[in-house]
C-alpha cells in the first residue's frame, strides 16, 4: 500500500495563537509575534499533528489522500486506513498496461465508520484488479477544516506535543518519545491497524 497526502491544511487553519498562549503560560516568556517565530510555530504544529495522526489513524484537519493498492484487501469490502472519512472521491483500476478504468459510484458505497471506514460493493464483490494492475482510491478525511472541529482531547494533545517540540528544539532526538500526558489524551482514539491491501493477490 502507498498512502500520500494530496493536500495540506492551510497555515491559517492551525492554532498558532493557541500554541503561542500555551507557551507563554508554561514558560513565562513572551514570544514575539514576528514572521520567523510564527513560521516556527506552524512547523511544530504540523509535526505534532502528523505524530498524533500516525499514532491514532485519525485525521485532525480535513484534507485529501490518495491510496494505491496492488489488490483489494477483501473483495467483500475494503477498509480505509484513516478516519473519519468524509467522502470517497474517485476509484480507478489500472490494468498494468496503462489503461485506467474509473469505477462508477453505482458499483460501491462508503460506510463512514469512526474507527474503520469501509468501501463496500453495491453488488456481491468489488471489481477485479488484474494481476499486474493496481487500484487507486482518492478520499477526503478529517474532523473539519477549522481547528474548532477537532475533538477537544486531540486538539489539546496536539498543543501539548507542539509545545514540547518547541521547548526541546535545541536537543537532538527531542521528538522521539510521546509524553505521557499526550499518550493519555489520544489513547481512546487509537485503533488496531489492519492491512489495507494485498488480501487477495496470493489467493488467485
Amino acid at each position: 500500500m502507498m498512502l500520500r497526502d494530496e493536500t495540506v491544511p492551510a497555515a491559517e487553519a492551525l492554532p498558532v495563537a493557541v500554541l503561542r498562549g500555551h507557551l507563554r503560560l508554561s514558560s513565562g516568556f513572551d514570544i514575539a509575534a514576528d514572521a520567523d517565530e510564527t513560521a516556527a510555530l506552524v512547523g511544530f504544529l504540523r509535526a505534532a499533528i502528523s505524530a498524533i495522526e500516525a499514532r491514532t489513524g485519525k485525521v485532525l484537519l480535513t484534507r485529501r489522500f490518495r491510496m494505491q493498492l496492488e489488490d483489494w484487501r477483501d473483495r467483500l469490502g475494503q477498509p480505509l486506513p484513516l478516519a473519519p472519512v468524509i467522502s470517497v472521491d474517485d476509484i480507478r483500476i489500472d490494468d498494468g498496461a496503462g489503461t485506467e478504468t474509473v469505477l462508477s459510484p453505482d458499483n460501491w458505497r462508503l460506510v463512514p465508520d469512526d474507527q474503520r471506514p469501509m468501501i463496500l460493493p453495491t453488488g456481491v464483490i468489488l471489481p477485479n484488479v488484474p494481476r499486474r494492475g493496481h487500484v487507486t482510491v482518492t478520499f477526503t478525511a478529517g474532523f473539519g477544516e477549522t481547528w474548532d472541529r477537532v475533538p477537544a482531547d486531540l486538539a489539546h494533545a496536539a498543543i501539548m506535543l507542539a509545545s514540547q517540540y518547541y521547548e526541546d528544539r535545541s536537543f537532538d532526538g527531542g521528538r522521539g518519545a510521546m509524553p505521557f500526558g499526550v499518550s493519555a489524551l489520544i489513547e481512546r482514539w487509537r485503533a488496531v491497524r489492519t492491512l489495507a491491501g494485498r488480501g487477495n493477490r496470493e489467493m488467485r
